[in-house]
């Protein structure tokens, strides 16, 4: 049996865009709960936006904090349902390199226990793209707080055993300016 030896808490950039054609910073209590539970695990808010509910605009911002050096983990909350305006799935899908089918399941799975088969009316995503990872929920404040506290928290702890996305993300010092390089080195 390979015994691990324990990584250390590596703080990530993590920027957070809410879908939504009403909220605004103040009302956003989805988008809150986040950030909250971002800097309450010793992360960064490095950028923060809402936007409508417009796939070109969606695709403008998080395309744009894949680009950014600076960003390692996107998360976006809003958008994710079947009304006639939720469009995350169909704007953020095009731009993973790859997706993480596991997120959405999983998601689907706890949320039963909340929202019984109302679940499955939840389009949540996850992917990979330029080594940044983004996850995709529903709007409700709830299930955000679920995604974040279930699921995403203990993917972006590089403690966590016997993997984490952190493994994956490039992450730049703040001595080197040059770029991205690997935080947690070669992969045994």
């Amino acid at each position: 049996m390979a015994h691990h030896t324990p990584k250390e808490f590596v703080a990530l950039n993590i920027a957070v865009l809410t879908v939504s054609d009403t909220r605004s910073l103040e009302t956003d209590t989805s988008g809150q709960a986040l950030v909250d539970g971002l800097q309450e695990a010793g992360h960064t808010l490095i950028d923060r936006k809402i936007c409508k509910d417009d796939v070109y605009q969606m695709r403008a911002i998080v395309s744009a904090w894949i680009a950014d050096v600076s960003v390692q983990a996107i998360m976006i909350t809003g958008g994710t349902g079947f009304t006639a305006r939720d469009s995350t799935p169909e704007a953020i899908r095009p731009l993973f390199d790859k997706e993480v089918d596991g997120f959405g399941e999983l998601f689907r799975q706890i949320s039963r226990e909340q929202i019984g088969t109302s679940t499955v009316q939840s389009r949540a995503i996850a992917g990979m793209a330029n080594r940044t990872v983004m996850f995709c929920m529903p709007g409700s404040t709830n299930a955000c707080k679920t995604a974040w506290s279930m699921i995403i928290r203990e993917q972006l702890d590089a403690r966590t055993r016997p993997c984490n996305f952190v493994e994956h993300l490039i992450i730049k010092p703040a001595s080197d300016n040059t770029g991205r390089i690997d935080c947690c080195g070669p992969r045994s």
